[in-house]
């Protein structure tokens, strides 16, 4: 697909006046409505301004790319209006806007717009190509030099994969530099930065060639002769790329963004070699650069949380629909109200294929915590790391401290090995093979295991202890104030030990039959993973591309009383999501006691609707609670750049 088939004629407008930034998306709106492709113009048009109203779309340098992804969308589709004289467009640099396309994607996970988004910005940063749009003097023109100008990148995109296969021919007195841009989502900002280095590098006279990592892997993949030759490696990623292929080599690392912002200044350094050498993790010590000073703190944090919880998400979405599957079958098979309570708890392996299901699933979950913390580790201290890490993170499901402590567990995995490699820098060289392989895991697990059990266990244990405690001393006070409680836990570290003491007053509860406990219980349980998942929807630009499609699954994990669907969200961003998560909980628990709701089953979710006294109030409570959570989620979070 070209930019030209989704760019009607009728959708062009070459002398614009508009007054303002609304009049210009009114126009362009109404531009694509021309093209057909809109089924609801109104509904598109209130997406349009939605979009708007998260953050300008104009992105500078007299350029505007408003979006929108709808279902009022039925074909994706391109509309573009040049304003000569600008338009103030709340740009990111000031400028008034000369030319706007207005992108439109029906909402399908083919991610359409943001294909187009990311081509369109790279091709826009060439000033010539877009002065020629500006000055175009009829629709056909402007057409063609759209034409010319995609055909001309296409073939230079080919012709890089093709050379991307051999070694850049270098001359003896020639500068060349190497570079790899990588973002979270992998869509714009990695292409951009690519195609800024390479265009400031030819004006600059220096050869170079830049390794990207998008959403669709690795391209211009640098060899190793490639890396010998360089005089010096730009490292412009906001993600992990590997670096170790670059030890004994000047390296400036920095984000993705001082790559499109900065690619003079990189360049330069690079060339006039002022950049420290940079040595690979298992050699005897690790330097880099970074432009304008140190990478952050919280930066460094926040790409090693993401490297767990992308690596997490895979078994908590596998595991966790495969567990729901299990409660269906059971929820259809059985009949829950004809089954005495010891049975009841058996709910979704009663029979032989939800237990199948159900064990394949737990075995998925199973694992969800330790490669959590094991992918923290190996981010920070690389490959060592992920053993040490994995062992912490198993320590912590097994334990009291869950999902937190792994969390604590990958850190503290990932700076004892990297204390581990200063210690024995010092060894002789001819050791070196035997560090990984013997020295880091040994110690590292030892020491993660000791940490784990004598540091991190007995707290949260005797925090543990202490609200069952609370809880006891509360049963037969205030039942609303008691349901607030119950379903706030829920939430307070999903699956953790204050969720796990929750659930288990709850379960204890059926069997003194008081069954308006365990109703309280199981719909705080439920609130995080479909609040998360209406977030997804209603709040788009705070969470990751990988993030939003894996935001509808957890509908079927919270339906279905599974809230570790919402841990790699709140892994990503504690902070945020779970003080959102336990006020939805705590007024949908509280709401749930008010209603006078009962739950015969510890489990289960809307698969055991049968055993819930007052269902209908009981979901009453379930969408207010969901839909606080929501809302607070959308308050709290912060915008993810795209």
């Amino acid at each position: 697909m070209t930019i030209r088939d989704l760019l009607a004629a009728e959708s062009i407008n070459l002398n614009g006046t508009p007054a303002g930034k609304t009049e210009a998306l009114n126009q362009c709106i109404d531009l694509m409505a021309k093209s057909g492709k809109i089924a609801d113009v109104e509904k598109y048009r209130k997406g349009v301004f939605a979009r708007e109203e998260e953050g300008t779309t104009g992105i500078g340098m007299g350029i505007a790319i408003p979006h929108c992804k709808s279902d009022a969308v039925t074909k994706a589709g391109l509309a573009a209006m040049v304003v000569k004289d600008g338009v103030d467009f709340e740009s990111l640099d000031g400028t008034p806007a000369k030319i706007i396309f207005l992108i439109a994607a029906p909402n399908t996970e083919d991610n359409v717009h943001l294909q187009v988004l990311s081509k369109l910005s790279v091709m826009l940063m060439d000033e010539q190509f877009t002065n020629s749009l500006i000055n175009a003097g009829s629709v056909d023109e402007f057409l063609n030099i759209i034409d010319s100008a995609e055909k001309a990148k296409d073939e230079k995109e080919a012709a890089k994969e093709a050379k991307a296969k051999e070694s850049v021919e270098v001359k003896k007195d020639d500068v060349f530099i190497v570079a790899v841009t990588a973002c979270p989502t992998g869509i714009a900002h990695t292409y951009m930065a690519a195609e800024a280095i390479e265009k400031k590098a030819k004006e600059l006279g220096y050869q170079v060639k830049v390794e990207t990592r998008g959403s669709g892997g690795a391209k211009n993949v640098l060899t190793d002769d490639e890396i010998a030759k360089a005089a010096g490696v730009i490292v412009a990623c906001d993600t992990n790329v590997p670096t170790d292929r670059f030890d004994g080599k000047k390296v400036i690392e920095c984000q993705v963004s001082d790559g499109i912002n900065k690619a003079e200044e990189l360049i330069k350094r690079i060339a006039a070699g002022d950049a420290p050498v940079f040595k690979a993790s298992g050699k005897k010590e690790a330097s880099h650069s970074s432009v304008g000073g140190k990478e952050s703190i919280g930066h460094q944090i926040y790409k090693h949380l993401m490297n767990g919880v992308s690596h997490m998400l895979p078994f908590v979405v596998g595991g966790g629909i495969l567990i729901a599957i299990a409660f269906l079958i059971d929820g259809f098979s059985v009949d829950l109200n004809s089954l005495p309570a010891d049975q009841r708890a058996n709910f979704g392996t009663i029979t032989q294929a939800a237990a199948m299901f159900k064990g394949i699933g737990g075995t998925a979950f199973g694992f969800m915590l330790p490669i959590l913390a094991g992918f923290i580790a190996m981010s920070i201290a690389d490959r060592p790391g992920l053993a040490v890490g994995f062992v912490g993170g198993s320590i912590a499901a097994n334990g009291t401290s869950g999902f937190l402590g792994a969390l604590v567990a990958g850190f503290v995995a990932g700076y004892i090995v990297l204390l581990l490699k200063k210690v024995f820098s010092k060894l002789p060289e001819s050791l070196d093979g035997m560090k990984p392989v013997l020295l880091y895991p040994l110690l590292g697990i030892f020491l993660v295991g000791v940490i784990m059990q004598f540091v991190v266990e007995p707290p949260i244990g005797a925090l543990n202890t202490a609200i069952n405690n609370g809880l006891n001393g509360l049963n037969g006070a205030s039942a609303v104030v008691l349901g607030v409680l119950l379903g706030g836990m829920m939430s307070v570290d999903m699956g953790g030990p204050v969720n796990k003491a929750a659930y288990v007053f709850g379960t204890a509860s059926i069997a003194a039959g008081n069954y308006n406990i365990m109703a309280a219980v199981m719909i705080g349980g439920m609130v995080p993973p479909i609040a998360i998942a209406l977030a997804t929807i209603f709040f788009k630009n705070k969470f990751t591309a990988e993030e939003r499609k894996a935001g509808p699954t957890n509908f079927i994990m919270g339906l279905s009383f599974i809230t570790e669907g919402a841990i790699p969200f709140a892994a990503s961003d504690p902070l945020h999501v779970l003080p959102a998560c336990v006020v939805g909980s705590a007024v949908a628990g509280g709401l749930s006691m008010a209603f006078g709701c009962t739950l015969m089953a510890p489990h289960g979710g809307i698969f055991v609707v049968p055993t819930i006294g007052n269902p209908l109030m009981y979901l009453v409570a379930l969408v207010i609670g969901s839909f606080i959570a929501c809302g607070l989620l959308g308050l709290l979070k912060k915008k993810v750049s795209e």
